[in-house]
């Protein structure tokens, strides 16, 4: 694979989350139904018991009396630090190592949001029901002081997406029912990273690009004339899910699901800030605002599900796998004279496992638990961005859903994620070595999850 040139260092980085991110697998976001949560979303693909499950397993629809109206807003509150342990910028020739790069850890790195999703479902008769989802698949936000060790990777990441996704459910028997739906999606991404162009500088000095002692004469030097590249780009593109829904008896719910891949190409502006007395070094057309692409495919996934109700008890179980072996790289062509950026992501397929609990109190309380181990596709530190610092993470929830009325039902969850430490050994591809600055240390993260979602049958 060919590496980037120094031209290309701010937005490798900044880039390297065009894929979105971070609740769930990778940068999926999994928080798609208040009753689920509760449940840690075990049982997700064959429960079937509100509209969510347009989502999870349209085939689930059929299980819907008359229609229904969910909607639900989920609050995540992640927090996040990363402890500096030895990065190190490259090594000037001749000499055989670098200094350290200067800056804090960063700060805490999660910021709050707020999750929609909403769900209306309607019998067109005894066996067909048709279904409407909008909800957030992908979507991040982490946030960097300006000045912290690994500006140059990251500062600011803010990622959204909505997808609407119509869905028909066919009941083909009592047993056996298909869904299926198309989903259209909407990714918008605004990052922001550091240019050290002080290093930038030297770097043409030592190649012979620009005279001998032009960085010293305008008080250039590594880490001490940092400017900032930012990014703004979005697309629409198109996918498909499908799902069936068994029922061998009564009690027993079985259920597999499967999304498409959606191969978005986002287009949008690169917007370069340079020092003034640097300034020089855009006069080769690099560092000039332009504009710019990037073709990524969100991966397919596959839920299998089961729900097994004993008495006032219900079971749940359910195992989804995501293909992010197909994140192999990332390429960002430009429309200006710079050459294509690739940084290597080599992210393995994952998988996600859930088991939960369901206790029917009394016919108008239901009460939920739920326990989940969630799988970082993200091979090693050497590829483990600050935008993506994801690792294994355990997830222990509960909730409970309450029947209002013969209409009107309200759900409440909980979650608390317990994220593995993650180690960084992250270092710029660059085809000059005076750029490969190494991003060296340490992330802890936590996640805390409250969901409400109320229920309208009419």
């Amino acid at each position: 694979m060919r590496r980037s040139s120094l031209t290309l260092l701010p937005l490798v980085s900044v880039l390297s989350l065009s894929s979105f991110a971070v609740h769930g697998a990778g940068f999926a976001l999994i928080e798609n139904s208040a009753s689920g949560m509760g449940n840690a979303y075990a049982g997700a693909a064959a429960i079937a018991e509100d509209g969510s499950t347009i989502y999870f397993n349209p085939a689930g629809m059929t299980e819907l009396e008359g229609t229904q109206l969910t909607g639900a807003l989920h609050w995540v509150r992640p927090r996040g630090d990363f402890t500096n342990d030895g990065s190190m910028v490259a090594p000037v020739p001749p000499a055989s190592s670098g200094g350290s790069l200067s800056g804090g850890n960063g700060g805490n790195n999660g910021v709050d949001a707020i999750i929609p999703n909403l769900y209306y479902s309607t019998e067109i008769n005894d066996r067909m029901v048709f279904g409407l989802g909008i909800n957030v698949p992908f979507g991040m936000e982490t946030s960097y002081d300006n000045d912290w060790v690994g500006r140059y990777h990251a500062v600011d990441s803010n990622v959204m997406s909505v997808n609407i996704n119509p869905s028909l459910a066919w009941k083909m028997n009592e047993q056996l029912s298909f869904g299926a739906g198309i989903s259209g999606q909407y990714i918008k991404v605004e990052l922001t990273s550091a240019i050290d162009f002080g290093t930038i500088c030297q770097a043409q000095e030592l190649g012979g690009a620009i005279p001998a002692g032009t960085c010293t004469s305008v008080g250039s030097a590594p880490q001490e004339m940092d400017g900032f590249a930012e990014l703004d780009a979005d697309d629409f593109s198109w996918g498909y899910n499908f799902g069936l829904l068994y029922k061998p008896q009564p009690s027993t719910h079985i259920g597999f699901s499967y999304r498409s891949k959606i191969t978005h190409t986002v287009s949008g502006d690169a917007d370069f800030t340079v020092p003034n007395a640097v300034n020089f070094l855009t006069s080769t057309n690099n560092f000039v605002d332009t504009t710019l692409s990037s073709s990524v495919s969100l991966p397919e996934s596959s839920s299998f599900s089961i729900s097994h109700q004993v008495d006032q008890f219900t079971l749940l179980f359910d195992w989804t796998y995501t293909r992010w072996s197909r994140f192999k790289e990332l390429r960002i062509e430009y429309d200006s004279s710079q050459p294509d950026s690739v940084t290597t992501e080599n992210w393995g397929d994952s998988s996600r496992y859930a088991i939960g609990l369901n206790y029917q109190l009394n016919p108008r309380l239901l009460l939920r638990s739920g326990l989940a181990y969630d799988e970082t596709p993200i091979p090693n530190g050497e590829y483990r961005t600050p935008r993506i610092p994801g690792n294994d993470r355990l997830w222990l929830a509960f909730g409970f859903g309450y029947q209002i009325d013969d209409q009107l039902s309200f759900d409440l969850g909980y979650a608390h994620l317990f994220v593995d430490d993650s180690d960084s050994d992250h270092t710029f591809e660059s085809s000059v070595p005076t750029l490969e600055h190494n991003l060296n240390g340490e992330y802890s993260a936590r996640v805390d999850i409250v969901s409400v979602q109320l229920n309208w049958q009419f």
